[in-house]
């Protein structure tokens, strides 16, 4: 599926055969292959050691970042999110008999990693508006996300015709009602036709 927020000249540089976007794509296609290793290895290291929310100053991975709607101008906030790997688990019942399958452990949650991520940094920040996120590693404990973030008020967005959509008073709180694009990914929103007819418009709105 195409990212929703690629602006045409970013299409064509990302397509070009020979451009830098182009080598940065295809070394993250295998992160654990070739010089990104090591860089992987160092990285964890220091990321692991940061809070669980951290500003950064350049994206990660340019070409993804650019693809999502990132810019380099005033307006555009980046943050590191890490968030625990696995799956959930419940309370262990105290009382009663102990049954052979108690269900607290191994439960998988309904929204993706990703899309709890995006929450806990809206939370964080909550005078921007969250536009997209994307992976950039894991390790043994934890996924760490790079969101992208707008601020709404600056003046720079709010000229801006192609991002001052997001100024709007009902895109606040998006990211809630899975309005990115891995909160689309969670609802089931990627596939289209037969075997999809309850996803729409929501998984809730068609339970009988």
């Amino acid at each position: 599926m195409v990212d929703e927020f690629v602006d045409e000249e970013d299409e064509k540089v990302s397509g070009n055969k020979g451009s830098m976007y182009k080598y940065i794509e295809d070394s993250w296609k295998s992160p654990r292959e070739g010089y990104l290793e090591d860089l992987r290895r160092e990285r964890l290291k220091r990321w692991r050691r940061d809070e669980n929310f951290k500003r950064i100053e350049n994206p990660t991975r340019l070409d993804k970042a650019r693809k999502l709607g990132y810019k380099a101008k005033q307006g555009y906030v980046l943050a590191r999110t890490k968030i625990r790997r696995g799956g959930r688990r419940s309370s262990r019942p105290t009382g009663g008999r102990g049954p052979k399958r108690m269900g607290f452990k191994k439960l998988t949650p309904r929204k993706n990693i990703q899309r709890i991520a995006e929450e806990r940094t809206q939370r964080r920040y909550p005078n921007l508006h969250i536009l997209n996120s994307y992976w950039v590693g894991e390790d043994g404990r934890y996924k760490y996300f790079e969101v992208i973030m707008v601020d709404p008020d600056h003046p720079v967005i709010k000229s801006d015709p192609k991002i001052n959509w997001i100024c709007e008073p009902d895109k606040k709180g998006r990211v809630f009602r899975g309005l990115t694009s891995a909160g689309k990914k969670s609802r089931g929103l990627r596939k289209k036709g037969k075997g999809t007819e309850r996803s729409r418009p929501s998984k809730r709105k068609t339970e009988r």
